[in-house]
């Protein structure tokens, strides 16, 4: 689970992305794709063509880091869109890295009043 600063926005690009991209190309996409500066301090996430792996790019402030997860069975919940990008909270994004539908999140126990 990534720990993020407070006021941290989540980005995830819509569409597929090439895994076999590096620091380098992730930036050009934030850059280029998005309008975005990748040394924001934000998080930007992309997912690959078969839905399975995503790559979590995030500015740390002294570095950047590069995170990559691959589900062993399902996909990642993505947007249809094929361009752009859509805003997520942190909470959101800890669904996602968990292979929960982060769109509709359903409360499986409500409490009573006594």
């Amino acid at each position: 689970m990534l720990s993020l600063p407070a006021g941290t926005q989540v980005w995830l690009v819509a569409g597929h992305t090439d895994m076999r991209r590096g620091f380098d190309g992730l930036i050009a996409i934030v850059q280029s794709t998005l309008a975005q500066n990748p040394f924001s301090g934000h998080v930007f996430v992309f997912r690959g063509r078969r839905g399975d792996r995503i790559k979590v790019l995030w500015w740390s402030g002294d570095g950047l880091c590069l995170f990559a997860k691959r589900l062993e069975h399902g996909r990642f919940v993505w947007p249809a869109a094929e361009g752009g990008a859509v805003h997520l909270s942190a909470a959101q994004l800890a669904m996602l890295l968990e292979g929960i539908d982060w769109r509709r999140p359903v409360r499986t126990w409500t409490p009573t009043a006594v």
